[in-house]
């Protein structure tokens, strides 16, 4: 398959624990090789905790708040719980996300999962990734650190109106 090969639909799954700088850089490059990108908020069942501070449905929100109209026009999110098998966890994926040509990952499970499907799989350029790690940044905003430019400014905001740092305390 030659790269400028544009697919019709992929699939971006994430935590996004919050939405970062590097989650923005990975959607739009899945951008530029689809014309509509699902993206699948995991653990979309978990309680809170500590690794899991928000709900998927305020995940969405950080991104929704985070890009742009013409982004927003191309993209869908959907609520992707956790199994603890994963043959049916792909298999559940497919059941709540339109049909997808490609898997944009850098999860090396879920890279195995779909190589063994008729689904082009494509490792997303890592953007400063020492830095920009939901983890490293949930770690910061606890320990007051500077955070805020790690983070689109739709984040930022979310994150300043939810308290973010009094619920990953108390987490």
């Amino acid at each position: 398959m030659k790269s400028v090969d544009i697919f019709m639909d992929g699939l971006l799954i994430g935590r996004f624990q919050p939405f970062h700088l590097g989650h923005l850089s990975a959607l739009r490059f899945a951008l530029t090789k689809v014309d509509k990108l699902w993206i699948g908020l995991g653990s979309s069942n978990k309680p809170l905790q500590k690794n899991n501070p928000f709900s998927a449905e305020e995940r969405k929100e950080m991104i929704l708040a985070s890009i742009d109209q013409s982004m927003k026009q191309r993209i869908q999110i959907y609520f992707i719980p956790d199994l603890e098998n994963h043959i049916k966890w792909i298999d559940l994926i497919d059941t709540l996300v339109p049909k997808f040509d490609v898997v944009f990952t850098n999860d090396d499970l879920t890279k195995h999962l779909y190589s063994k499907r008729n689904v082009t799989v494509m490792s997303i350029p890592f953007f400063k990734r020492d830095a920009l790690s939901g983890t490293n940044i949930r770690d910061m905003i606890i320990s007051d650190q500077k955070w805020e430019e790690l983070v689109p400014e739709g984040t930022k905001i979310f994150l300043n109106k939810t308290s973010a740092k009094q619920r990953l305390k108390n987490l």
